[in-house]
C-alpha cells in the first residue's frame, strides 16, 4: 500500500536487516528523501548466530549514510539466540515457515516499536511513515503478502528494489564490501536458521559443529525436528560421509544442483572397490 501523504513530517522506515538488499534500500531512501527523513530500523541478534561481519556491514552503511541505526530488540537478545528461544518456548515453529524465533526476536519487537512510536489501526492509517522493504520483482508474492499484512494494521509500505528507478545495484558501488557470509550463504540470516533445510544445516555441521550439537540437543528436548521429516542426529551420519568425501559446505549452490553432486559423489564412493580386493 503506497502512501500519497505529502506532509512534511513523513518518515521512511527501512527494515534494515543487515543483508545486502536492505542496505541498497537504505541508500535509495536517503538519496530520494534525505537522511533526516530516513529511519534505519534493525533488530539486533545474538553474536552467537549473527556474524560479526554482518554487524560491521550494518554500521559501515549507516555511517556512510549519516544515519544512526535505530534498534528494536528483544530483551536480553545477546543471551537469547534462536535455539535458546525455541527451547524456552518448547517449539521451533507456529506453522511451516513461521518460526518462533523470528516472531520473538524480530516481529514482536517490530510491532512494539511501531505501536510505541507510530500507532495505527485498520480504521486510522498512520500517514506519518512508510515502511520500506528489500523485496525485488522476483519476490512479488512477498510484496503482495507484506503490503496486505501491514496495510491491515494501518501502515503504508513501499518496495524500492521492485518499484523505484534504481540508482544503485551493488553496495560495492559506494566502496563498502558486503558481509563475508555471502561467500557461503545466500542471505544474511542467522547461522543455524530454524527455517532452513538440509543444505544449510550441512554447512552448520561442517563449519559450526558446536551450534550443530546444540541444535541436536534442542530437537531432543523439544521432541520435534527443525527439518521436516528428519532429525539432525538421523542425518548426521550422511553429513559425516559427505564431509569425508570433500563435499564443499555451501548454501549458495542451488538445492537441486547441490544434492545431485552429493548423490554423484557418494555413488562413486559406493562403486569403488575395497582396498583388500586390489
Amino acid at each position: 500500500m503506497l502512501n500519497d501523504f505529502t506532509g512534511e513530517i513523513l518518515k521512511y522506515v527501512v527494515c534494515y536487516s543487515g543483508g545486502h538488499s536492505s542496505a541498497l534500500v537504505a541508500v535509495e531512501a536517503v538519496r530520494k528523501y534525505g537522511k533526516e527523513n530516513v529511519i534505519l530500523l534493525n533488530h539486533n541478534i545474538s553474536s552467537i548466530v549473527e556474524h560479526a561481519d554482518i554487524k560491521r556491514f550494518k554500521e559501515e552503511v549507516a555511517d556512510y549514510l549519516g544515519v544512526e541505526i535505530t534498534y528494536a530488540n528483544m530483551d536480553n537478545f545477546e543471551d537469547m539466540p534462536p535455539l535458546k528461544v525455541a527451547v524456552e518456548l518448547s517449539g521451533f515453529q507456529f506453522a511451516p515457515g513461521q518460526a518462533l524465533c523470528t516472531y520473538n526476536l524480530k516481529t514482536k519487537p517490530f510491532y512494539k516499536w511501531l505501536k510505541d512510536n507510530y500507532p495505527a489501526t485498520p480504521e486510522h492509517l498512520n500517514q506519518e511513515i512508510t515502511i520500506l522493504y528489500g523485496f525485488d520483482m522476483n519476490e512479488k508474492h512477498r510484496i503482495i503478502r507484506r503490503s496486505g499484512l501491514l496495510g491491515a494494521k494501518g501502515y503504508y509500505t513501499d518496495f524500492p528494489l521492485a518499484l523505484w528507478d534504481r540508482t544503485i545495484q551493488n553496495i560495492e558501488e559506494i566502496g563498502i564490501e558486503r558481509p563475508i557470509t555471502y561467500d557461503i550463504f545466500k542471505h544474511a540470516n542467522c547461522i543455524g536458521c530454524l527455517k532452513a533445510g538440509r543444505q544449510h544445516w550441512y554447512v552448520v555441521y561442517c563449519l559450526y559443529p558446536e551450534l550443530f550439537k546444540e541444535a541436536v540437543e534442542a530437537e531432543s528436548f523439544i521432541g520435534h525436528s527443525i527439518i521436516k521429516g528428519i532429525y539432525l542426529d538421523e542425518i548426521e551420519p550422511k553429513f559425516a560421509q559427505m564431509k569425508e568425501r570433500g563435499v564443499v559446505p555451501t548454501d549458495k549452490t542451488g538445492s537441486a544442483t547441490f544434492w545431485a553432486s552429493v548423490r554423484k559423489e557418494l555413488k562413486e564412493e559406493d562403486s569403488m572397490p575395497c582396498e583388500c580386493a586390489i
